[in-house]
């Protein structure tokens, strides 16, 4: 079991930057996949972006690819998503999710069993 919880939302210009951050409360989470996903308004939640357990791979929702970073501390059981150059089709929740490993990692597939409540990220033009 995990807990997941982030903050960082907020509303911000377009061309700004946002730094989300997840933390995880529980036990194994360095043998987590970890993934950020989004929930546009009148949207289904989407893949965004996608971590291996140590890191050393990654993955992205093409509209983020170059934008956005997603990054973990495994000693803080901590996740991280940098956001820059934001733009209106950004805004969503955006919730933080944890993929006990199953099979062959796959991140842009991935098939969270845990998830974080969310935050909302605006952002105006």
């Amino acid at each position: 079991q995990v807990y997941l919880v982030e903050s960082g939302g907020g509303s911000v210009q377009a061309g700004g930057s946002l730094r989300l951050s997840c933390e995880a409360s529980g036990r194994s989470f360095s043998t987590y996949r970890m993934g950020w996903f989004r929930r546009a308004p009148g949207k289904v939640r989407e893949f965004v972006a996608g971590i291996s357990p140590d890191g050393s791979s990654r993955a992205y929702l093409d509209s983020v690819n170059g934008r956005f970073t997603i990054s973990r501390d495994n000693a803080k059981s901590a996740a991280y998503l940098q956001m820059n150059n934001l733009g209106p089709e950004d805004t969503a929740v955006y919730y933080c999710a944890a993929e006990w490993p199953k099979g062959v990692m796959v991140l842009r597939a991935m098939d969270p069993d845990y998830w974080g409540p969310g935050t909302p990220v605006t952002v105006f033009s």
